[in-house]
């Protein structure tokens, strides 16, 4: 006896719409249990569908490029051992909505004999951060004739130039110094160290110069324009460079941000924001940090090490009066939007300088596009290089958008302190349930051997369904460790998955597995702090 049973997309979590990249299987194949059926791709992963019983494949219903989602019939499969067809937990309701979609693959850019449809460029980018020469190379790939602007000499924007790239060298380097002095506790001493600013600030501008001279050449490579002068748009499909005007097809303005500024402070030389902090002037005995900020902490960081002691982080506050001999004042950054002309070419830049954009990167003028600092979010160089590569994409045709679950940002103080996801504090705002697990760092043996055993590690998950919402880790490389966390909200993890992941021993990234396990029930390394029924 034999019996029938449509085999359906099973629970892939938050996906939809995922294509079908390869079909394991065809008319009259037998197939065993947990045999791969088809591999779906999202754009977080690629995952296998298996047989959910033995059978003899009767119909596809699915090709190579169709889109599917949970519950999007992919075959019938004839059971010929008698077993019952394995029962659909779809409703009747589900079932039906759950479609097939078949779309075609987008079209390459159409070729011009100029190409650029009669302007200079089919994509200009104004601003050369992470987001901007990302959004140039990827259109350049693409096949698309682009034009990168940049205002200084070098590429990169703020964050290579005088931003994460050379604050990091920095707090490196202030890492090494409390190294060995802490070192001295555990018997060895390397006595008082000396420190030559000069080499310092020669060594943090090679580490620029190598990554910024590395883009120029990329840039070369990809016959990417690259045009420097500060950028205006003039009109709809111009901007102007000095001189030079450039028309084009489409824009992507990724022009950042800047410091913000201190009303009411007066012009001296030892007042200073974050990019003079980085250039490492006479080093004051005392310094008088102004906002508490991540660039505020990370800067008092490395200032703290090489010398100004006395280090003071301050909020605005109640009229009391001290003697410092330098101020930096890191109070925020304020986004470009009201630097580049935008009005001219019709795009709306709200009262703060931020350009409104949809998920694909569309501005209010649909030939223009904004990403990174000037669109809102977090002010994040990750953030910014994915939204450029989505406006590139969707430039040359490609049906993409951007729809990250998280960000992770990261504060490199010391400890460093990581956190991606839903936090306790926005969850008891929004009156989110969570439970809440957390690995102190203590009970690590990677932690206790590197002296650093003040950390931990807190995952925060749904009660109901177990997966992962957020996550929060203090500690030595607490930025490095993050990501796992990161890739596993995405792919839409639960404890279980991640406490059953094997980490390597001795590491810091266990600290994540026995969180998990501590969310499970079944930690070893500490006394489990309940036990959970499985269901």
């Amino acid at each position: 006896m034999s019996a029938s049973s449509e085999i359906r997309v099973p629970d892939i979590g938050d996906f939809t719409d995922v294509p079908v990249i390869e079909i394991h299987v065809s008319a009259g194949d037998e197939v065993a249990i947990e045999d791969p059926l088809v591999t779906l791709e999202s754009d977080k992963a690629t995952m296998d569908v298996p047989a959910p019983q033995a059978g003899t494949v009767k119909q596809l219903s699915v090709q190579i490029g169709d889109r599917v989602s949970e519950g999007s019939v992919l075959l019938t499969l004839e059971s010929t051992d008698g077993a019952a067809p394995t029962e659909s937990t779809e409703s009747p309701e589900s079932a039906s909505q759950a479609s097939v979609e078949r779309e075609p693959a987008p079209p390459p850019p159409a070729p011009s004999p100029d190409g650029a449809g009669g302007h200079d460029a089919q994509v200009v980018v104004i601003g050369s951060g992470p987001g901007g020469y990302t959004a140039a190379f990827r259109a350049a790939d693409l096949g698309l004739k682009t034009v990168l602007i940049e205002r200084y000499e070098r590429l990169g924007g703020v964050c290579l130039n005088v931003g994460c790239i050379p604050s990091k060298a920095l707090l490196h380097a202030a890492r090494v110094l409390a190294d060995a002095e802490e070192m001295a506790e555990h018997g060895i001493k390397l006595g008082k160290p000396k420190i030559d600013v000069d080499a310092l600030r020669d060594w943090k501008q090679s580490v620029v110069g190598r990554l910024t001279g590395g883009l120029a050449g990329l840039a070369k490579q990809r016959k990417v324009e690259v045009i420097t002068g500060v950028a205006e748009l003039t009109g709809p499909n111009t901007v102007t460079v000095g001189e030079r005007t450039v028309t084009f097809d489409n824009c992507i303005i990724a022009a950042g941000s800047e410091a913000a500024t201190l009303p009411g402070l007066p012009e001296d030389e030892r007042i200073i924001d974050s990019t003079g902090a980085l250039e490492l002037p006479a080093l004051p005995k005392r310094l008088l940090v102004v906002g508490c900020g991540i660039i505020g902490l990370e800067m008092a960081t490395v200032y703290d090490a090489l010398g100004s002691k006395e280090t003071l982080h301050v909020e605005l506050s109640n009229g009391e009066k001290h003697k410092f001999d330098g101020i930096l004042v890191a109070i925020g950054r304020r986004p470009n939007g009201n630097a580049i002309g935008a009005e001219a070419a019709g795009v709306q830049v709200d009262e703060r300088g931020f350009i409104a954009v949809d998920r694909q990167m569309r501005t209010n003028v649909a030939h223009i596009y904004a990403i990174g600092d000037v669109v809102g979010g977090p002010m994040l160089a990750h953030k910014a290089s994915h939204e450029g590569k989505v406006a590139a994409e969707v430039i040359a045709g490609h049906k993409v958008q951007f729809d990250a679950r998280t960000i992770p940002s990261v504060a490199y103080t010391d400890p460093e302190v990581a956190w991606m996801g839903l936090t306790e504090t926005e969850a008891r705002e929004q009156g989110t349930d969570y439970d809440k697990a957390v690995f102190p760092w203590a009970a690590s043996g990677r932690a206790l051997s590197l002296g650093r055993d003040e950390g931990m590690t807190k995952l925060l998950f749904d009660p109901e369904t177990h997966r992962l919402l957020g996550a929060g880790i203090v500690g030595v490389n607490a930025g490095e460790l993050i990501a796992e966390t990161v890739h596993a909200l995405e792919l839409g993890s639960d404890a279980e998955d991640i406490a059953l992941t094997v980490h390597p021993h001795p590491t810091l990234t266990e600290t994540i597995g026995f969180a998990a396990e501590m969310a499970e029930g079944t930690i070893t390394d500490l006394m489990p702090p309940r036990k959970r029924a499985r269901a």
